[in-house]
Protein backbone atom coordinates (compact mmCIF):
# COMPACT_ATOMS: atom_id res chain seq x y z
CA UNK A 1 0.00 0.00 0.00
CA UNK A 2 1.40 3.56 -0.62
CA UNK A 3 2.32 6.07 1.67
CA UNK A 4 -0.39 8.49 0.43
CA UNK A 5 -3.30 5.64 0.97
CA UNK A 6 -2.06 4.50 4.49
CA UNK A 7 -2.31 7.97 5.46
CA UNK A 8 -5.69 8.67 3.82
CA UNK A 9 -7.52 5.59 5.57
CA UNK A 10 -5.95 6.74 8.90
CA UNK A 11 -7.51 9.80 9.00
CA UNK A 12 -11.06 8.59 7.89
CA UNK A 13 -10.28 6.24 10.85
CA UNK A 14 -9.70 8.83 13.52
CA UNK A 15 -12.84 11.02 11.85
CA UNK A 16 -15.25 8.12 12.28
CA UNK A 17 -13.91 7.92 15.97
CA UNK A 18 -14.08 11.52 16.84
CA UNK A 19 -17.85 11.66 15.63
CA UNK A 20 -18.82 8.75 17.57
CA UNK A 21 -16.82 10.08 20.61
CA UNK A 22 -18.98 13.69 20.63
CA UNK A 23 -22.63 11.98 19.71
CA UNK A 24 -22.02 10.32 23.03
CA UNK A 25 -21.77 13.56 24.95
CA UNK A 26 -24.22 14.20 27.15
CA UNK A 27 -27.34 16.18 25.29
CA UNK A 28 -25.79 15.54 22.14
CA UNK A 29 -27.85 14.70 18.84
CA UNK A 30 -30.82 15.31 21.13
CA UNK A 31 -33.79 16.96 19.73
CA UNK A 32 -34.09 20.52 20.51
CA UNK A 33 -36.44 21.40 23.29
CA UNK A 34 -40.11 22.74 22.66
CA UNK A 35 -40.26 26.46 22.63
CA UNK A 36 -42.92 27.58 25.44
CA UNK A 37 -46.15 27.94 25.01
CA UNK A 38 -47.70 31.79 24.83
CA UNK A 39 -47.20 33.12 28.66
CA UNK A 40 -45.30 30.67 29.57
CA UNK A 41 -47.83 28.11 29.99
CA UNK A 42 -47.10 24.41 30.66
CA UNK A 43 -48.08 22.78 27.29
CA UNK A 44 -48.91 19.54 28.57
CA UNK A 45 -51.22 21.08 30.96
CA UNK A 46 -52.85 23.24 28.43
CA UNK A 47 -56.67 23.53 27.89
CA UNK A 48 -59.46 23.84 25.56
CA UNK A 49 -62.72 25.56 24.53
CA UNK A 50 -65.31 24.13 22.70
CA UNK A 51 -68.69 25.34 21.47
CA UNK A 52 -71.38 26.54 18.80
CA UNK A 53 -72.98 30.11 18.64
CA UNK A 54 -76.62 30.26 17.52
CA UNK A 55 -79.25 32.47 16.95
CA UNK A 56 -82.59 32.11 18.72
CA UNK A 57 -85.34 33.02 16.81
CA UNK A 58 -86.40 33.92 12.96
CA UNK A 59 -82.88 34.87 10.69
CA UNK A 60 -83.12 38.45 9.66
CA UNK A 61 -83.19 38.80 6.06
CA UNK A 62 -80.04 39.88 4.15
CA UNK A 63 -79.97 43.13 2.94
CA UNK A 64 -78.90 43.67 -0.76
CA UNK A 65 -75.96 46.09 -1.38
CA UNK A 66 -76.59 48.39 -3.75
CA UNK A 67 -73.49 49.61 -5.54
CA UNK A 68 -74.75 51.92 -8.24
CA UNK A 69 -72.32 54.97 -7.15
CA UNK A 70 -69.39 52.91 -8.82
CA UNK A 71 -69.77 51.21 -12.12
CA UNK A 72 -66.87 49.06 -11.99
CA UNK A 73 -68.16 47.52 -8.68
CA UNK A 74 -71.24 46.90 -10.71
CA UNK A 75 -69.70 44.74 -13.25
CA UNK A 76 -67.88 42.78 -11.03
CA UNK A 77 -71.54 41.63 -9.34
CA UNK A 78 -74.07 40.09 -11.76
CA UNK A 79 -76.29 39.35 -9.42
CA UNK A 80 -77.77 41.05 -5.75
CA UNK A 81 -75.06 41.05 -3.43
CA UNK A 82 -76.14 40.00 -0.27
CA UNK A 83 -75.01 42.16 3.19
CA UNK A 84 -73.16 40.11 5.62
CA UNK A 85 -74.16 41.34 8.45
CA UNK A 86 -76.08 38.50 10.05
CA UNK A 87 -74.78 34.80 8.68
CA UNK A 88 -76.79 31.70 9.99
CA UNK A 89 -76.06 28.43 8.87
CA UNK A 90 -78.74 25.29 9.80
CA UNK A 91 -80.23 25.19 12.81
CA UNK A 92 -79.47 29.33 13.48
CA UNK A 93 -76.14 28.22 13.76
CA UNK A 94 -74.34 31.82 13.66
CA UNK A 95 -71.28 33.15 11.70
CA UNK A 96 -69.02 36.25 11.86
CA UNK A 97 -69.08 35.80 16.20
CA UNK A 98 -65.47 36.61 17.80
CA UNK A 99 -65.16 34.18 20.78
CA UNK A 100 -62.71 35.52 22.54
CA UNK A 101 -61.64 35.15 26.68
CA UNK A 102 -62.57 38.59 28.00
CA UNK A 103 -61.31 38.40 31.85
CA UNK A 104 -58.89 35.37 34.14
CA UNK A 105 -55.74 36.15 32.12
CA UNK A 106 -54.03 38.34 35.01
CA UNK A 107 -50.66 39.57 34.03
CA UNK A 108 -49.71 37.43 31.20
CA UNK A 109 -47.94 38.49 28.31
CA UNK A 110 -48.19 37.04 25.04
CA UNK A 111 -45.79 37.96 21.55
CA UNK A 112 -47.83 39.08 18.56
CA UNK A 113 -47.59 36.79 15.57
CA UNK A 114 -44.71 37.46 12.88
CA UNK A 115 -46.94 36.58 10.40
CA UNK A 116 -49.55 39.53 9.07
CA UNK A 117 -53.60 39.23 8.90
CA UNK A 118 -53.91 40.18 5.44
CA UNK A 119 -57.79 42.07 4.81
CA UNK A 120 -58.61 42.27 0.70
CA UNK A 121 -60.86 44.95 -0.61
CA UNK A 122 -62.21 42.53 -3.59
CA UNK A 123 -65.45 42.55 -5.34
CA UNK A 124 -65.94 46.15 -3.77
CA UNK A 125 -66.35 44.81 -0.22
CA UNK A 126 -64.10 43.73 2.62
CA UNK A 127 -62.61 40.15 3.09
CA UNK A 128 -62.90 38.97 5.96
CA UNK A 129 -65.78 41.23 6.81
CA UNK A 130 -65.08 40.36 10.60
CA UNK A 131 -60.78 40.34 11.26
CA UNK A 132 -59.06 39.66 14.42
CA UNK A 133 -55.33 40.15 15.29
CA UNK A 134 -53.06 40.70 18.41
CA UNK A 135 -51.94 44.12 19.27
CA UNK A 136 -48.65 44.87 17.51
CA UNK A 137 -49.40 42.34 14.95
CA UNK A 138 -48.93 43.70 11.51
CA UNK A 139 -52.14 43.73 8.77
CA UNK A 140 -51.93 44.17 5.78
CA UNK A 141 -54.59 45.95 3.08
CA UNK A 142 -54.88 44.34 -0.64
CA UNK A 143 -56.67 46.16 -2.88
CA UNK A 144 -57.48 43.61 -5.83
CA UNK A 145 -60.06 45.49 -7.56
CA UNK A 146 -59.43 47.97 -10.68
CA UNK A 147 -61.09 50.60 -8.46
CA UNK A 148 -59.99 52.97 -6.12
CA UNK A 149 -60.74 52.06 -2.26
CA UNK A 150 -59.38 53.75 0.90
CA UNK A 151 -59.27 51.82 4.58
CA UNK A 152 -60.54 53.96 7.75
CA UNK A 153 -60.69 52.34 10.68
CA UNK A 154 -62.64 54.13 13.34
CA UNK A 155 -61.17 53.45 16.59
CA UNK A 156 -61.87 54.58 20.30
CA UNK A 157 -58.83 52.94 21.81
CA UNK A 158 -56.32 53.40 18.79
CA UNK A 159 -54.88 55.76 16.29
CA UNK A 160 -57.43 56.78 13.48
CA UNK A 161 -55.81 56.64 10.48
CA UNK A 162 -57.24 56.74 6.71
CA UNK A 163 -55.38 55.76 3.95
CA UNK A 164 -56.31 55.34 0.16
CA UNK A 165 -55.13 52.53 -2.03
CA UNK A 166 -55.66 53.05 -5.97
CA UNK A 167 -55.15 49.77 -7.70
CA UNK A 168 -52.40 48.29 -8.64
CA UNK A 169 -50.51 49.79 -5.41
CA UNK A 170 -48.37 47.42 -2.99
CA UNK A 171 -50.42 46.18 0.51
CA UNK A 172 -50.66 49.19 2.86
CA UNK A 173 -49.16 47.67 6.13
CA UNK A 174 -50.30 49.07 9.43
CA UNK A 175 -51.23 47.93 13.19
CA UNK A 176 -52.70 48.30 16.33
CA UNK A 177 -51.12 49.12 19.65
CA UNK A 178 -54.00 48.34 21.70
CA UNK A 179 -56.89 45.90 22.46
CA UNK A 180 -60.04 46.90 21.13
CA UNK A 181 -63.24 44.77 20.12
CA UNK A 182 -64.35 45.92 17.44
CA UNK A 183 -62.59 48.73 15.52
CA UNK A 184 -65.31 49.59 12.92
CA UNK A 185 -63.73 49.62 9.47
CA UNK A 186 -65.33 51.96 6.35
CA UNK A 187 -64.38 53.08 2.97
CA UNK A 188 -64.80 56.62 2.00
CA UNK A 189 -65.12 55.60 -1.33
CA UNK A 190 -67.90 53.23 -1.15
CA UNK A 191 -70.45 53.87 1.80
CA UNK A 192 -71.70 50.62 2.04
CA UNK A 193 -68.22 48.56 2.52
CA UNK A 194 -68.02 47.87 6.04
CA UNK A 195 -65.79 45.70 8.46
CA UNK A 196 -64.52 44.90 12.03
CA UNK A 197 -61.30 44.74 13.57
CA UNK A 198 -61.19 42.70 16.75
CA UNK A 199 -57.75 43.66 18.19
CA UNK A 200 -56.37 41.38 21.48
CA UNK A 201 -53.32 41.44 23.74
CA UNK A 202 -53.39 37.58 23.94
CA UNK A 203 -54.32 34.67 21.55
CA UNK A 204 -57.30 33.30 22.72
CA UNK A 205 -59.89 34.51 20.27
CA UNK A 206 -61.84 33.13 16.95
CA UNK A 207 -64.12 34.19 14.67
CA UNK A 208 -67.22 31.60 13.57
CA UNK A 209 -67.86 30.40 10.58
CA UNK A 210 -71.29 29.67 8.83
CA UNK A 211 -71.49 26.35 11.15
CA UNK A 212 -71.08 28.53 14.27
CA UNK A 213 -68.14 26.39 15.82
CA UNK A 214 -65.39 28.26 17.23
CA UNK A 215 -62.13 26.28 19.54
CA UNK A 216 -59.71 28.36 21.97
CA UNK A 217 -56.23 25.61 22.52
CA UNK A 218 -53.90 26.01 24.53
CA UNK A 219 -55.28 27.92 27.38
CA UNK A 220 -53.86 27.59 30.63
CA UNK A 221 -55.89 26.33 33.20
CA UNK A 222 -58.04 28.45 35.23
CA UNK A 223 -61.05 30.52 35.69
CA UNK A 224 -61.98 32.71 32.75
CA UNK A 225 -64.68 35.01 31.59
CA UNK A 226 -65.43 34.21 27.78
CA UNK A 227 -67.46 36.34 25.35
CA UNK A 228 -69.38 36.41 21.98
CA UNK A 229 -69.37 39.29 20.34
CA UNK A 230 -71.61 40.09 17.44
CA UNK A 231 -71.83 43.53 15.10
CA UNK A 232 -75.91 43.48 15.66
CA UNK A 233 -76.56 41.12 18.47
CA UNK A 234 -74.02 43.07 21.05
CA UNK A 235 -72.07 40.66 23.37
CA UNK A 236 -73.12 37.89 25.64
CA UNK A 237 -70.59 36.28 28.20
CA UNK A 238 -70.28 33.23 30.73
CA UNK A 239 -67.95 32.18 33.55
CA UNK A 240 -66.18 29.02 33.25
CA UNK A 241 -63.97 27.23 34.67
CA UNK A 242 -61.25 24.76 33.48
CA UNK A 243 -58.63 22.31 34.39
CA UNK A 244 -55.40 21.18 33.25
CA UNK A 245 -56.20 18.96 30.12
CA UNK A 246 -59.34 19.84 29.80
CA UNK A 247 -61.87 20.13 27.03
CA UNK A 248 -64.68 21.86 28.22
CA UNK A 249 -67.58 22.87 25.93
CA UNK A 250 -69.53 26.11 26.09
CA UNK A 251 -72.28 26.99 23.76
CA UNK A 252 -74.13 31.00 22.95
CA UNK A 253 -77.16 31.59 22.32
CA UNK A 254 -78.61 35.32 20.77
CA UNK A 255 -81.54 36.39 20.96
CA UNK A 256 -83.32 37.40 17.54
CA UNK A 257 -85.56 40.36 18.07
CA UNK A 258 -86.80 43.09 15.98
CA UNK A 259 -84.67 45.46 17.39
CA UNK A 260 -81.28 44.00 17.24
CA UNK A 261 -79.79 45.26 20.41
CA UNK A 262 -81.27 42.71 23.04
CA UNK A 263 -79.03 39.53 23.54
CA UNK A 264 -78.90 36.90 26.25
CA UNK A 265 -76.71 33.87 26.52
CA UNK A 266 -76.40 30.82 28.68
Amino acid sequence: MKPRQTLLILAALALVMWTQSTTNLPGAGAPAAPASPAGGADASASAMLTGVVRLDGPVPAAKPISMVKDSECMKMHPGAVPSEEVIAGADGKLGNVIVYISEGLGSRTFDPPSDPVVIEQKGCTYHPHVLTMQANQKIKIVNSDPTSHNIHPLPENNREWNKSQPPGLPPIEASFAREEIAIPVKCNEHPWMRAYIAVFKHPFFMVTGKDGRFELKNLPPGEYTISAWHEKFGTVEQKITVGAKETKTVDFVFKARRSFGSVSGK
